[in-house]
């Protein structure tokens, strides 16, 4: 019996797209799902002509597979994951290669690491990026595990990842869950650069007064700059000028504005939030789709909560422009804060994660794909001790030269009652980090006051603490 090189387990969207990509890249493929009805329909309208093997038991699965076994998990993450995992242990030898390609939480992966690694199965914990388009014509690949185990599957990695200037868009993250945790701030920063995107529009519409086809042109020129060429920028071109064929009304328009979410975005939060790494503009991002959700409470709030009413700014081009370089410093800050928690949870970690090479694979393939990456990956490459993206010369100089833009367009929104959560976190980030002095001396003396907390002084060295104590009181 011929074996086939790959397997694939989980046959929804994105498991069928990667399969069909292995094969299509000269690795012949196994494949099984829990519902044989889900493989009987891949095989019959996906599979045609191609060396694909269907398997309609685990045992049947395993053993169609050469040795050793390298076998991608595509099922849901958490529980289903460990399920797969524990029905494949028995049936698996050492040397074989479990991959886990889903979003998984990374403390899962680690877990799973410890526990499969003695045993002598291996273990990878891979991000992937790209949607289901990515998954059949190459995505970015993210793989975390042994250094040894990516390189036996380097081969089939570089063969289906996007293909950019600079290589193929996949690279060893590092040991353990370091995959998933980079594939979940990629995920992340994805928010921030949707809710960006979505304030950007909010402003264009109800202040610049611009229509849809109008909208349409704008991003479509956006998307041929060096700065804002990006697949997210692309694909926003590509909304306003569709038409819902019934109302003749641009069909985004018609959907309704309350934003899903499948948790990434707020992984990303919390996982900062334990590390102490400060990401206002994902952080606001989340909450923008939380708020979006209760959508029959604020329209019910509407109706007793008033506000300014937007009027149309006169000078349409000079929004327009003013709205770029807001969206563009923005984009900056939030692309800063994910790298910051990325070089952060290395070091908390020991992953020896290399940020020049996070920025080089997200060229391509992935949703985040845009060419200010490479500018991302030139800062690292010139200075990997980098303490944040805002200290890049190229950077800092565009920011700088751009500020009054910006502050001018978050000034223009509060007056207009025009909320720009991410927008505005973005500057309140730019803001406190380029200060010496912060306001939280005060903070500090507070804590102090009421829980003996202690502070530092900036004139001494040492810990001290105050009995404070009115003036009043103090002159008895």
């Amino acid at each position: 019996m011929t074996l086939q090189s790959f397997g694939v387990i989980g046959l929804a969207v994105m498991g069928e797209n990667i399969a069909l990509n292995v094969e299509r890249n000269g690795f012949p493929i196994a494949v099984y799902n829990r519902s044989r009805e889900k493989t009987d329909a891949f095989m019959a309208n996906r599979a045609g002509g191609r060396n694909v093997k269907a398997a309609y038991t685990l045992e049947e699965f395993v053993a169609s597979l050469e040795r050793p076994r390298k076998i991608l998990v595509m099922v849901q993450a958490g529980k289903p994951v460990d399920a797969v995992i524990q029905q494949l242990k028995p049936l698996l030898q050492e040397g074989d290669i479990i991959i886990d390609g889903g979003n998984s939480w990374f403390e899962d992966t680690e877990r799973r690491t410890q526990e499969l690694e003695p045993t002598g199965l291996r273990y990878i914990g891979m991000g992937v990026s790209g949607g289901e388009e990515g998954a059949l014509n190459g995505p970015s690949l993210m793989p975390g595990g042994t250094k040894s185990s990516y390189e036996y599957l380097s081969p089939i990695f570089n063969r289906i990842a996007a293909q950019v200037d600079d290589g193929p868009c996949v690279t060893y993250i590092g040991p353990g869950g370091s995959g998933h945790y980079v594939k979940m701030v990629h995920n992340g920063i994805e928010y921030g650069d949707m809710q960006l995107i979505a304030e950007a529009y909010d402003l264009l519409k109800n202040v610049g007064g611009l229509n849809a086809a109008q909208l349409h042109q704008v991003f479509a020129e956006w998307n041929k700059t060096d700065e804002l060429n990006s697949f997210l920028i692309e694909i926003t071109a590509n909304i306003f000028p569709y038409v819902d064929p019934e109302t003749k009304i641009p069909l985004v328009d018609l959907i309704v504005d309350a934003a899903g979410q499948k948790g990434t975005g707020r992984w990303t939060v919390q996982t900062a939030l334990e590390l102490g790494v400060a990401i206002p503009t994902i952080t606001a991002a989340v909450n923008s789709r939380i708020l979006s959700s209760i959508r029959e409470e604020r329209i019910a709030a509407s109706q007793q909560l008033t506000g300014p009413a937007p009027t149309i700014f006169k000078d349409t081009r000079t929004f327009v422009n003013m709205v770029r370089d807001a969206l563009y410093c923005s984009k900056i800050c939030s692309y800063a804060q994910g790298m910051a928690l990325i070089s952060t949870a290395s070091q908390a970690y020991n992953w020896g994660l290399n940020l020049g090479e996070m920025a080089r694979i997200w060229k391509g393939g992935c949703i985040i794909r845009a060419g200010f990456l490479n500018k991302i990956k030139k800062a690292f490459d010139e200075n990997p001790a980098l303490p944040n993206l805002l200290l890049a010369p190229e950077f800092k100089q565009t920011i700088l030269d751009r500020q009054a833009a910006w502050r001018e367009i978050i000034v223009t929104a509060a007056k207009m009652g025009i909320p720009v959560p991410a927008f505005s976190a973005s500057l309140d980030y730019f803001d406190s980090y380029r200060r010496a002095r912060l306001p939280q001396n005060l903070t500090q003396a507070q804590r102090d006051y009421f829980g003996a907390h202690t502070y530092k002084r900036i004139d001494k060295e040492g810990t001290f603490h105050t009995e404070w104590v009115p003036i009043a009181e103090a002159k008895k």
